[in-house]
């Protein structure tokens, strides 16, 4: 499939989107929560 024989390669594949998906709605979960934890006065 894809000429990507080997299933390891196609773990990683999958586990780099899920990652890159999960940070996405982490970001967007977490876009305006009100919080000043990292203000600098």
């Amino acid at each position: 499939m894809l000429g990507i024989d080997d299933p390891q390669i196609w773990i990683a594949y999958v586990l780099c989107f899920v990652s890159a998906i999960g940070c996405i709605i982490y970001g967007a979960l977490k876009w305006n929560d009100g919080s000043d934890d990292g203000e600098v006065e």
